[in-house]
């Protein structure tokens, strides 16, 4: 059940926030746990099962890991947890493409033929997410940063609550563990959840639905068709797209949190106007950032072991960055294309690039589309055809009226979209909206984006979010 959807605006959430106030309390962990479960149960029903094994089984192997006092014991439940919990990932999201490349690499040797089965598996949605959610709480309270949970439901609830289960923000036990025994029920809550999921709402139904149709349509044009030109607009169009569905998905997120009484950091803190990628990584899915650097970079060492210690930390948190979004070539290619590009900022022109105005807005402005080229295109060979033509190599010629004809038809189609995209991700809307969202013209205002958001989705197609696949 997607979050722009009527099902969902007009039937779902309506009935789980009546039954979640009326009832008591102490029974509103349990009405969201299974509000839930029945949640996650509409849209992947043969996949519900392992998400309940995973609540059951992280339950109980941190209780006993808080409880044995042997610490080789402790540590060898803490083992098994995690190659369970990874295991099931590595299962669903990997296993077809490690059989898919040593079947490639084999076959030779075989006349040619497969040696091993090749399994297809649909990717259970939100797996991803709640495998690094169970991860970090077993971890912690194996740390002792935090206590085993005692009640199944709050657990539960943590683990599974509906805003954040599909496509995060990975939120930590550690953060919500106080929120889950006793948070505030208050009418503004409701007042500015409504605010924040109406933005979201607006920002993927009115701005990346739009700008991801136009990527669809220079992919079926295809890229040995296209030129320089229409490739730059295509990869700037995806920049949009993905930035603002799943910041979309993000706000959707805090909004409905913040309506269930909790509060979740946001997710992004206005990437597009790093002056780095060190900066944009910074500010870009900060709880996945957070996650890497708390329980794989720092546990390494992270910088204090000397330079080629702290080169190998940043290969290996960059590599299972790109691993963790796909099991595709292009995300091993895209994860130490950011390694290698946060290792010269890093070592080479970082100050530089922060103390300049000018030149680190348009380092910014063409390396962001081209690593995200990286990541949209699955096919190697399509990926490097694509960047061939973003710089010109092998690209379509054509004359000045025939590429006036195009760009003015990729202007009338998705122009306004862009414009309004490149005013969205500067400070001032945001500060604008920090002033005066109580008022009532912002009021008025968020009620008419609502509105036309709403007729999209009722009228328009409306495209998953996109980190539902990874």
């Amino acid at each position: 059940m997607l979050f722009c959807s009527i099902e969902f605006i007009f039937i779902f959430l309506p009935i789980v926030l009546l039954i979640y106030y009326l009832a008591p309390e102490r029974a509103r962990n349990p009405v969201l746990f299974l509000s839930s479960l029945g949640f996650y149960i509409y849209g992947e029903r043969q996949y519900a099962p392992i998400l309940l094994l995973s609540v059951i089984l992280n339950f109980f192997a941190a209780k006993a890991i808080e409880k044995a006092k042997n610490k080789k014991k402790r540590k060898a439940l803490l083992v098994c947890t995690l190659l369970l919990d990874f295991g099931v990932l590595f299962f669903f999201k990997y296993l077809g493409f490690t059989v898919r490349n040593l079947n490639r690499l084999f076959a030779p040797y075989h006349g040619g033929e497969a040696v091993l089965p090749v399994i297809k598996l649909v990717l259970p949605l939100g797996i991803s997410f709640y495998t690094f959610q169970l991860a970090s709480y077993v971890l912690d309270v194996y740390g002792k940063k935090v206590r085993a949970e005692r009640k199944f439901t709050d657990f539960g609830t943590y683990l599974c609550m509906f805003p954040q289960l599909i496509a995060g923000p990975i939120v930590k036990y550690t953060d919500m563990a106080g929120q889950l025994k006793k948070r505030k029920y208050l009418s503004e809550n409701l007042e500015e959840g409504l605010k924040t999921f109406t933005l979201g709402l607006a920002s993927k139904m009115l701005l990346a639905n739009p700008c991801g149709a136009f990527w669809n349509r220079v992919q079926v044009i295809g890229f040995e068709s296209i030129s320089t030109g229409m490739a730059w607009l295509g990869a700037f169009s995806f920049t949009f797209q993905i930035y603002f569905d799943f910041n979309g998905y993000s706000l959707m997120a805090m909004g409905l949190c913040r309506m269930l009484g909790f509060s979740i950091r946001p997710n992004f803190n206005q990437p597009y106007l790093s002056k780095s990628l060190t900066e944009f990584w910074r500010r870009w899915h900060v709880s996945l950032g957070t996650w890497f650097r708390e329980y794989i970079y720092i546990p390494l060492g992270g910088n204090r072991k000397g330079k080629p210690v702290w080169v190998r930390n940043m290969f290996i948190v960059w590599l299972l960055t790109g691993v963790w979004h796909g099991a595709e070539w292009n995300f091993f290619l895209w994860g130490v294309f950011l390694f290698l590009v946060l290792m010269l900022e890093k070592l080479l022109w970082l100050p530089f690039l922060e103390k300049s105005r000018i030149f680190s807005r348009i380092y910014m402005a063409a390396l962001i589309p081209i690593s995200w080229m990286l990541f949209a295109i699955t096919d190697i060979k399509e990926l490097f055809v694509y960047l061939g033509r973003m710089f010109g190599v092998g690209t379509v010629a054509l004359s000045g009226n025939a590429l006036h004809t195009e760009l003015i038809m990729a202007f009338k189609s998705c122009g306004v979209q862009w414009l309004l995209c490149i005013l969205l991700i500067l400070p001032f809307p945001a500060r604008w909206y920090e002033k005066h969202k109580k008022q009532r013209i912002c009021i008025f205002l968020l009620l008419c984006i609502f509105w036309i958001s709403v007729y999209q989705i009722i009228y328009t197609k409306s495209n998953p979010f996109l980190y539902f696949r990874f």
